[in-house]
């Protein structure tokens, strides 16, 4: 089975609309294309991606697809339109021409009001994403959860993945009781049949210095809750490079499986990926 990165970034600061990017984050404030990640793939044995969106606009959701378009080793984008707009499900029907457009997703993490995604008049674009057949990326924390479940409760059809594993407070040091919320709330989304989650983004909530023990009871917990079956490898590259690189956590992601069957390795490095998102055979 191929190796998929689910989950990983492309930007370019100059274009101007991140937000969150700014000169100050050094590590992250320059241009990330698809020739810096090809080494780092290459060494890890990944050969294809799904690219995810950082920024709120459709402008950098055409970016990222004509970066698809020219490299054979993105499979897949997941960008943004405005799901409140009333324009929405025209800007997904055009969207949805595109091969490689895969899915979107609303950076939740990010609004203020986190209720949002349960209440906000978004039914006529998410009918139009069923239609087209995309994925919605959840971008949440623990705060989130009653709201995610609600939204996903209301579409039995629509094919949700949680990214980062909802961001467990593993740097926050909130001890048991921040473990334990994040814990329950995975449990009930965990619940959802047609709900996966993305083993991402855990080494970048981490303290520095972290190691596979830092993390084993947050991937335990996932893999107790949602399964194999339901997992998703991805690095959230380059936003990792904040805390770890890229084959630090791919290896660390192996030790941490390595109890699982050859055939469920498969499955959460490649194979999920591929059938969740809907990728093309190469």
């Amino acid at each position: 089975m191929p190796r998929i990165d689910a989950h990983q970034h492309f930007w370019k600061p100059e274009r101007g609309d991140y937000g969150w990017l700014t000169p100050e984050l050094t590590t992250l404030y320059r241009t990330f294309g698809p020739a810096d990640l090809a080494p780092l793939r290459e060494a890890a044995h990944v050969s294809r991606t799904v690219v995810v969106q950082a920024a709120p606009t459709v402008d950098e959701t055409r970016y990222l697809l004509d970066l698809a378009r020219a490299d054979e080793s993105v499979a897949g984008v997941v960008g943004w339109v405005p799901l409140d707009d009333p324009n929405a499900p025209q800007l997904i029907d055009e969207l949805a021409r595109e091969p490689k457009f895969k899915g979107l997703r609303p950076m939740l993490q990010d609004l203020p009001d986190d209720n949002w995604i349960a209440t906000a008049p978004i039914a006529p674009a998410v009918d139009a994403m069923i239609e087209h057949d995309l994925a919605f990326d959840a971008l949440i924390f623990t705060r989130h959860v009653p709201a995610l479940e609600t939204f996903v409760r209301r579409y039995p059809r629509l094919r949700v993945v949680i990214d980062h594993g909802a961001k467990p407070p593993i740097h926050d040091g909130d001890g048991a009781a921040g473990f334990r919320a994040w814990a329950d709330g995975i449990a009930r989304l965990a619940q959802l049949s047609h709900m996966q989650c993305k083993l991402s983004g855990l080494a970048t909530e981490a303290a520095p210095g972290w190691t596979e023990a830092t993390l084993r009871p947050y991937v335990d917990h996932l893999l107790a809750t949602f399964g194999a079956a339901r997992l998703m490898w991805g690095s959230d590259w380059p936003v990792l490079n904040l805390n770890g690189d890229y084959l630090r956590w791919h290896d660390a992601a192996q030790t941490l499986l390595a109890g699982l069957s050859a055939a469920q390795r498969d499955a959460v490095f490649g194979g999920n990926a591929a059938a969740f998102y809907r990728l093309s055979p190469r």
